[in-house]
């Protein structure tokens, strides 16, 4: 456990801020975008590059801070309806108070908003800009509008306070897929409509409503844009902002300020880091543990022993299953079996992820929710934990997958197995992971070559299938998994994109998991759910289409308490995930937060 006292916070906290205040107030005429230290929330690892647009209807606005939709979507600047929490996979209000469903076949859905709720122009929020903000989403044809009209047939206003949402049924009267609708209430930020009417009447069309900056936005969020530039991002706190009123905060998030240095690699962020010029970090930092046992830093993670951060997501292998030789499952077994996973944990990870001893290998993460979700039982005899040899050199010799001419190399079906194996260049953990993959195998008598192209060539090779093996990550923690995440490692129809960035990379095809899979979509009793997710594991780690590498955390979570304190961590009674202070309910940290005493 860490072991540090206040006072050596304090002192060091006093030493810096004292450093820091003499340069923010003999510079603060000269620095363009500069704010007082001790009003100001620092962060690295988020924002990358110049910002483009603050337009969450465009594909390309490289404004991190302001605009992402993942698991759990960002809302300092725009707002949803709720926020997913991964603690306990549950939806929190936000704009929106409640919702439920009307029926029992999910056709519709009612959401109540808050009244309290109000726009950073001051006019009150109502049910009309929800629906507009869908609407205009397909009208553009957003990728997430394209994305819902799967699934939401339309939007109604009931009153000021009341959407309904009607959604695309089957033959039998059932919502296709109520997860996904559910996903839309933590992830589709909410837009004014007399805003979008503004921007719809100074555009020549649709399309170009997309591509329209936004810069003179109208929001809900804390924030709102202060300063941008290739240097640096910041926001300042709109002290207006409705989250004040008792029905939702109840107060102000503690910074005034949200700042962004947008840095030219991990190593310039770690050293501002360790310097307390940056206070919440979501970069990688290899050993992060050595940061307080050997340099005394007043630095935080999430938990305080390995794996430090709360795992979520699984990097993986993908097999393409119609390249010759991966075609065979014992192939495919052979390999993930023989793999040195506790050397990826080590060397890749530095332990910053939990074994799979620890989590046995399945596709779910290894949250409490989730593991809840499945026959332990029923996948032990399946399970594997690496470094097995000489088992996988058994599974191949039984098959009689052999060498033949003594090269060193087995063939299987007259093919030599040789294959190359790639992820981007320059992603160093993942690129570590690959090498152990390659020398696992050569003990078992099958080449694997690494290849380590630009991340866009890379993306070209797994949207269109063009690779052998592949490393890529699946979706995290959300209110639509492991549903998902299943979809990824194993849905067939995926497959049949030609550019394919939804799952299922290898074209792999099982009639019984995808069938399972979309009675899944809308099945909602736990006894049922927990014998579809046990089957699809049992096909999952039978036949062996991918492989999880490691459990990885969706987001690094690492703060340095030099000018703020009061983040959470686990077991604090707080209920605040670690994401960030900007993410789902991960905001609720921004409350929370205070000054380091001098």
């Amino acid at each position: 456990m860490k072991q540090r006292t206040m006072k050596l916070v304090a002192a060091f906290a006093a030493a810096c801020m004292a450093a820091t205040s003499f340069s923010a107030s003999a510079f603060a005429a000269e620095v363009e975008g500069s704010t007082p230290r001790n009003e100001t929330l620092y962060f690295a690892g988020q924002q990358w590059g110049t910002i483009n647009d603050w337009n969450p209807m465009s594909a390309n606005s490289n404004n991190a801070m302001a605009i992402q939709q993942k698991d759990s979507t960002r809302t300092l600047i725009y707002e949803t309806l709720f926020m997913y929490n991964l603690l306990d996979n549950q939806l929190y209000p936000l704009l929106g108070s409640e919702w439920s469903w009307d029926d029992e076949k999910m056709s519709a859905m009612t959401v109540k908003l808050n009244p309290d709720a109000h726009w950073s122009d001051g006019t009150p929020l109502t049910a009309a800009d929800v629906v507009a903000t869908f609407d205009y989403n397909v009208k553009c044809q957003s990728s997430y509008g394209v994305e819902m009209t799967a699934y939401i047939a339309s939007m109604e206003a009931v009153d000021d306070q009341t959407v309904s949402i009607k959604s695309v049924v089957g033959e039998d009267g059932v919502a296709v897929n109520q997860l996904m609708i559910q996903q839309m209430l933590q992830k589709m930020y909410i837009m004014q409509k007399a805003y979008l009417e503004t921007v719809e009447g100074r555009c020549e069309s649709a399309e170009d409503m997309k591509l329209d900056k936004m810069d003179d936005l109208v929001a809900t969020g804390p924030y709102k844009p202060y300063y941008d530039d290739d240097q640096k991002v910041v926001f300042v706190r709109d002290d207006n902002y409705w989250g004040q009123a008792e029905s939702m905060w109840g107060s102000l998030p503690a910074p005034k300020f949200i700042a962004h240095t947008i840095f030219g690699g991990n190593d310039a962020g770690l050293t501002a880091f360790k310097q307390g010029e940056v206070d919440v970090s979501q970069q990688f930092n290899t050993d992060v543990q050595k940061m307080w046992e050997e340099e005394d830093l007043p630095v935080t993670t999430y938990i305080d022993e390995a794996p430090y951060n709360l795992a979520s997501t699984i990097p993986s292998c993908w097999f393409n299953v119609e390249v010759p030789g991966l075609d065979r499952v014992e192939v495919r077994k052979a390999i993930a079996m023989a793999t040195d996973y506790d050397q990826i944990l080590a060397s890749a990870m530095s332990n910053q992820s939990p074994s799979f001893s620890d989590v046995p290998r399945t596709m779910m993460n290894p949250s409490d929710p989730e593991q809840a979700l499945f026959d332990h039982d029923a996948l032990v005899d399946l399970q594997w934990t690496g470094n097995d040899i000489d088992g996988a050199n058994a599974l191949l010799d039984e098959a009689g997958i052999v060498d033949t001419d003594g090269d060193g190399i087995r063939e299987a079906d007259g093919v030599k197995l040789s294959f190359k194996a790639e992820c981007p260049s320059g992603w160093t953990d993942w690129n570590a992971s690959l090498e152990i993959v390659a020398a696992s195998a050569k003990e078992i008598g099958i080449e694997i070559e690494t290849y380590f192209p630009e991340a866009s060539v890379w993306t070209d090779d797994y949207t269109t299938g063009n690779f052998e093996i592949m490393m890529n990550s699946v979706t995290g923690a959300s209110i639509t998994n492991p549903f998902y995440r299943c979809k990824q490692f194993l849905y067939g129809p995926y497959a049949d994109n030609e550019i394919n960035y939804q799952g299922n990379y290898g074209h792999y095809r099982n009639a019984e998991a995808d069938e399972i899979l979309d009675k899944l979509a809308v099945e909602t009793d736990e006894a049922t759910l927990k014998e579809y997710y046990t089957r699809l594991n049992e096909i999952y780690l039978t036949d062996v289409p991918s492989f999880g590498l490691m459990y990885r955390p969706d987001m690094f979570y690492t703060v340095n308490e030099t000018v703020w304190t009061g983040y959470p961590m686990q077991d604090d009674g707080s209920n605040i995930p670690p994401t960030d202070c900007t993410d789902g309910y991960g905001i609720a940290a921004l409350y929370n937060l205070e000054l380091v005493e001098e």
